[in-house]
């Protein structure tokens, strides 16, 4: 008992000591505390203002009957759409809370219907129109009203559940691609097998009261990603990485060799560095023929236009017709089919993922995880991962189908759009 007072009676001397030391040196100690929460807490409100004054539109993009195109004339849309991207001041960063203009891709399936949208500020829906007339003349795009806005405010409930997860990738490092369109020309016939027709013929099986949502939130990267980190990947895997050495890590490593070579030097002729002879190997010799394609994969793909991406999954659907083995194994197993074990694929996002695996209050936290996902797909809000993807990674998750994809599920443009005649009178 002796023993328990004088220890508390210890601690208790040592809480105060510290409480007279804070007293002391509290103007050292809370200013750099304070000033990055309230940094952190300012940007948050600037952004969302500047959020909140935005106008957005939803326009679906409706194909064209007979499209006879591969996924590339997308690339020349999203690289129109990169025009947007600028350098902020630093009053419009901390006071207007200016950031990167962005939009968001969607293919959404409405119980088996599947449409095309694009999210975009109204600013810039001219820019949008005009790329896309330019490399599909006969698309429609209509103005209309968004889908979300059909569903409760809140699920999952007593009537709608929920499953869903932001989209990873599958390796860490951004410059990684994954599987893009010009590997899916069949090397026999010569033909594009075009990347979206299973994805599409998966999300056209659902039915009634099944939904499945699928968006991408795009912003041009900063300036100068491709120069600083997409090369140093590829410097990487050329094995020229430059190792950032610490003050510490040098000062031991000169000890080392100093003592390390004392014994060496006095027992033979002293070998100074330059007198060494480092023959490299060439590059070619030096890497695998896998490595040799990862490289070149890597290279070709850091070369283009590039955008930090968002990806973002949900399954909603009717509690009576609720069914994971279509609306999520079905469709992550398609959205997989982008996946190279050499490159890149797509995964769930653990941390975002509605599934909790431990007992601990589990039915609320899959409840309150559940109702998160689903306010961010409809604020399309660009919170969680993100990863970066080329302009050609996008034409290959997100581009509008060939003549190939023959699924009912996609509605299409019957007619084609004309001007008008040359010799129409003009009064």
């Amino acid at each position: 008992m002796d023993i328990f007072s004088s220890s508390l009676s210890e601690t208790l001397v040592s809480v105060k000591l510290a409480g007279q030391v804070f007293g002391y040196m509290w103007f050292l100690v809370l200013p750099p505390v304070f000033y990055f929460l309230f940094k952190a807490l300012w940007i948050y409100h600037v952004q969302e203002a500047f959020w909140s004054s935005a106008s957005w539109t939803l326009l679906e993009i409706i194909p064209p009957k007979n499209i006879e195109k591969s996924p590339k004339p997308m690339e020349s849309i999203f690289v129109g759409f990169a025009g947007v991207e600028k350098s902020f001041t630093t009053f419009e960063t901390y006071v207007d809370g200016q950031f990167a203009d962005y939009m968001s891709l969607e293919i959404v399936s409405n119980e088996g219907a599947v449409h095309f949208y694009i999210r975009t500020m109204k600013k810039h829906r001219h820019l949008l129109e005009a790329n896309l007339y330019s490399q599909y003349p006969d698309v429609e795009i209509m103005e209309v009203p968004d889908y979300v806005d059909n569903f409760p405010k809140y699920i999952p409930n007593t009537q709608w559940n929920l499953w869903g997860a932001d989209v990873a990738t599958t390796k860490k490092d951004d410059g990684y691609p994954i599987r893009t369109y010009p590997s899916y020309e069949e090397t026999v016939t010569g033909t594009m097998i075009d990347p979206l027709a299973g994805l599409i013929e998966v999300m056209g099986k659902l039915g009634p009261g099944q939904h499945v949502w699928l968006q991408w939130i795009i912003a041009p990267t900063p300036p100068g990603w491709n120069s600083t980190i997409g090369k140093a990947l590829a410097d990487k895997l050329k094995g020229k990485e430059k190792k950032v050495e610490s003050i510490l890590e040098m000062i031991i490593k000169d000890l080392t060799d100093v003592f390390g070579g004392i014994f060496k030097y006095l027992s033979g002729p002293v070998e100074f560095e330059s007198e060494k002879k480092k023959d490299e190997m060439p590059l070619d010799t030096r890497l695998s023929p896998m490595e040799r394609d990862v490289l070149k994969a890597v290279e070709a793909n850091i070369g283009k236009v590039q955008f930090s991406t968002k990806g973002r999954c949900i399954y909603v659907s009717k509690r009576e017709s609720f069914d994971m083995s279509i609306g999520v194994s079905a469709v992550w197993g398609a959205l997989k089919q982008f996946g190279d074990d050499n490159l890149n694929g797509f995964k769930p996002d653990g941390d975002s993922k509605t599934s909790k695996h431990y007992e601990f209050f589990k039915k609320e936290r899959l409840r309150y995880s559940q109702h998160k996902l689903f306010r961010r797909y409809k604020s399309r809000s660009r919170d969680g991962f993100k990863t970066v993807l080329s302009s050609e990674e996008l034409a290959t998750i997100f581009h509008l189908p060939d003549i190939n994809v023959i699924s009912p599920s996609i509605s299409r443009v019957e007619a084609k759009r004309g001007g008008a005649p040359s010799n129409l009178p003009i009064e």
